[in-house]
């Protein structure tokens, strides 16, 4: 199996940060493969035309993404792990454009699996991969990326929290399978017959996008990164317009692991408490399982953090939230008296305030 070789300087020095390179190439995996989670059929149906039109006339990226498919593995060179200088799209997309044509054409035979073909045996393979994934990103991903970028930021909050509440172990097994964390300083990565690898020294980040499954990448010998699908939920506004095109779910909505609402905004607070408190109110509190941070609510919502932190202290002084510090942050999540609030009964309606329930602890 694949095996990384971890360090307590390595673990200690890395960190979760957005990609948008890494969300392109999310972006771009699907629409090569077409399948999606249901959440993202409506944006596959409105690119996917012209992203088939595209290949059609590019048989060098249309030969390498189906090997990449076939094989399950991807050149390195398309999705370099992000340096802390890079803050833009640009940035990243200029030093995979970088990527020496020797690199390049390696990589591709790694992912073909022998002498490339002459689809793929051009003089500028790193150029032509790169004018696709810009072409994803102009086309698919640009105009809702901020909304996306926010969905990621939310995701790191969750993964944080999770981290300083349970440790390495249990974080890094939930952001995607086979990952598994087996001791001693050995992190699973996949399950190819592939020697260990040792990243003494290297960077280490890990990535959320809206990708159906994650990948491991890495720029060697410096950097490595772990790319996992982010979870969180959609604000009722959580859609994006593409130019031309109509109004559709942005991809990556998914379930925090451990949350208990799995579907859009609103949907975990009844319409009795939300006549009650008032929409907003409601699906904030509804959201507070598991506990989130103020800029995590406004990252979710798209309400400004000046307008969650007057909503919160409604809650606060209702007794329905209350808050505690997580190393850097200051985390909010629900009473039980606002789990009981929320808790609907058999007939679909808010449970009674006197209802009685087994208590649970507060940050789950």
């Amino acid at each position: 199996m694949g095996v990384w070789l971890i360090d307590a300087d390595v673990l200690a020095g890395s960190r979760f940060t957005v990609s948008a390179l890494a969300e392109t190439v999310a972006a771009l995996t699907t629409l090569s493969s077409e399948r999606c989670e249901p959440w993202q059929r409506p944006w596959l149906a409105t690119h996917l035309p012209a992203f088939r039109a595209r290949l059609a006339e590019d048989p060098f990226n249309r030969c390498w993404l189906r090997a990449a498919a076939e094989s399950r593995w991807t050149p390195d060179f398309v999705c370099p792990p992000p340096r802390r200088q890079d803050h833009r799209f640009a940035d990243e997309l200029a030093r995979q454009r970088a990527v020496p044509v020797d690199t390049a054409r390696a990589d591709l035979e790694t992912t073909w699996g022998g002498p490339l073909p002459c689809a793929l045996d051009v003089p500028d393979p790193a150029d032509r991969v790169a004018d696709l994934v810009e072409w994803v990103w102009e086309h698919t991903v640009r105009s809702d990326w901020p909304r996306r970028r926010r969905i990621h930021q939310a995701d790191i909050v969750s993964r944080i929290h999770r981290l300083g509440q349970d440790g390495w172990a249990a974080t890094v097994r939930e952001l995607c399978e086979p990952l598994e964390w087996l001791g001693d300083g050995r992190l699973r990565i996949n399950d190819h017959q592939r020697p260990p690898r040792d990243l003494s020294g290297a960077e280490l980040v890990f990535i959320p996008t809206s990708a159906r499954r994650g990948w491991v990448c890495w720029d060697l010998p410096e950097r490595y990164a772990i790319v996992y699908t982010a979870g969180g939920q959609l604000a009722d506004a959580g859609h994006a317009t593409a130019p031309g095109h109509a109004t559709v779910p942005v991809p990556g909505s998914v379930p925090v692991p451990g949350s208990a609402q799995g579907g859009p905004a609103g949907e975990g607070a009844p319409e009795a408490v939300a006549r009650l408190l008032g929409r907003t109110r409601a699906d904030l509190l509804a959201r507070l399982d598991p506990p989130k941070s103020t800029s995590q609510l406004a990252a979710l919502t798209g309400l400004a953090l000046g307008t969650v932190g007057d909503h919160l202290k409604v809650l606060l002084d209702a007794r329905l939230a209350t808050r505690r510090r997580a190393g850097a942050s200051v985390l909010y999540y629900r009473t039980d008296l606002a789990d009981r609030l929320l808790a609907p009964d058999r007939t679909g309606h808010p449970a009674r305030a006197s209802a009685r329930q087994p208590a649970r602890s507060p940050a789950r």
